[in-house]
């Protein structure tokens, strides 16, 4: 790709399943898709946000402009938190009853709460946990604007979103193409306020949609493309824009990888690390779902490099080079990705963070027992079964010996 001769403050429309407004100076376009809602005779809108960064990052200024713009009524719920629960959707809903359309302003936290109720707003007969344990399969759901805030879920250009529901300690995920956004908004330069743990671990987040896409049982050639190109793109710009964090080239490279990775998912799904975050943050819902990956990811290669060693050595070539993908190389690129995330500031493991091996047993059985996980754990390359999810979190306890 030739990244020196692209003109990162030229907006481009990038169309996928949502139309994606990229680049720098990309929000103003928030005053082209009011003008749509408007035309189709929406009046109401709820906004979903976390506490401060749509008004920190300038995002709601561009947004009130073009709700006054085109008389447009909103209700504001900024109440959600790293891994929303259930709560926080039914309250963001029972806030704006009536609204036809949701705008989603954060990273992914904030976007899926507003997919979720979304979903909600279009059948009001359901609540959010009757949603997240799967009582219903929605079919529709009011249109969603997703304007992100950070480089690494790619929830802007996906049907996914997941909530944890507080009173069983699940973390499910659900996948409709009703909550796919029809707009989006990816403007780097309202990323250069993230904090150096937020670029660190968003962008982590990335670089795991892609290994799980590229070797899940359903991977394509896209997915596979896509997930090389997005890991080589981090692998380059991490390192620049946890030195400069201004660095408007490395953040539009980095919500490009964050972009591709969420289209490579899109499209060959998760599997192993995923389905074992989820219980991790559904435990400790202040612990970082990036670092939660993190802390994973050196385990999980380990286990599926034997079945997907070729996809592997291909797609890490630009974090550990020279692999060959031969089954006998496992360990050593596990020790290679383990390195790599050290090099970038990703140095903590389970137990750094208050896990012991005491937690396992819990841990795995909240993988075989909350919603949709077991989906997940069907798509992986190898036989998933509890004694490779106990093995994961076992190896991933400490750094890889």
């Amino acid at each position: 790709m030739t990244q020196d001769n692209i003109n990162i403050h030229e907006v481009k429309e990038i169309r996928l399943k949502t139309l994606v407004y990229f680049g720098c100076g990309a929000i103003t376009k928030i005053a082209d898709i009011a003008a749509q809602l408007k035309k189709r005779n929406i009046q109401k809108v709820l906004v979903v946000s976390g506490r401060g960064a749509y008004k920190a990052t300038g995002a709601w200024d561009y947004v009130v402009k073009a709700f006054k713009d085109n008389d447009l009524s909103y209700v504001l719920y900024d109440k959600v938190t790293p891994n929303p629960t259930t709560i926080q959707i039914d309250e963001a809903v029972k806030s704006a009853v009536g609204a036809q359309a949701v705008v989603a302003i954060g990273g992914g936290s904030p976007i899926d709460a507003g997919k979720s109720a979304a979903i909600l707003l279009a059948n009001p007969e359901y609540n959010a946990d009757q949603l997240y344990n799967y009582e219903f399969t929605p079919e529709k759901a009011v249109p969603v604007v997703a304007i992100n805030l950070t480089h690494g879920t790619g929830t802007e250009v996906d049907r996914f979103a997941v909530a944890t529901i507080p009173v069983s300690e699940f973390k499910p995920a659900i996948a409709y193409d009703c909550i796919y956004p029809e707009w989006a908004i990816d403007d780097p330069a309202l990323m250069t306020g993230l904090s150096e743990k937020q670029t660190r671990f968003v962008s982590i987040d990335a670089v795991n949609h892609c290994v799980e896409a590229a070797t899940s049982l359903v991977a394509s050639p896209f997915a596979i493309s896509l997930a090389r190109e997005s890991i080589a793109l981090v692998a380059k710009y991490l390192p620049l824009a946890l030195k400069d964090p201004k660095d408007l080239t490395a953040r539009y490279y980095l919500l490009y990888a964050s972009m591709l990775a969420g289209t490579s998912f899109d499209n060959g799904m998760l599997h192993y690390t995923h389905a074992l975050e989820h219980p991790l943050s559904a435990v400790k819902p202040d612990l970082t779902h990036g670092l939660g990956l993190a802390m994973l990811l050196p385990a999980v290669i380990k286990r599926i490099y034997p079945s997907r060693g070729e996809v592997l050595a291909d797609i890490l070539s630009s974090i550990v080079p020279d692999l060959c993908g031969c089954p006998s190389e496992a360990d050593k690129a596990a020790k290679g990705v383990e390195k790599w995330l050290f090099a970038n500031g990703a140095t903590q493991k389970l137990a750094d963070e208050g896990f012991s091996a005491a937690d396992i047993d819990k841990l795995v059985n909240l993988v075989f027992t909350t919603p949709s996980l077991g989906l997940l754990l069907s798509l992986a390359p190898d036989k998933a079964d509890q004694a490779a999810v106990r093995e994961i979190y076992e190896n991933s306890l400490q750094k890889l010996a």
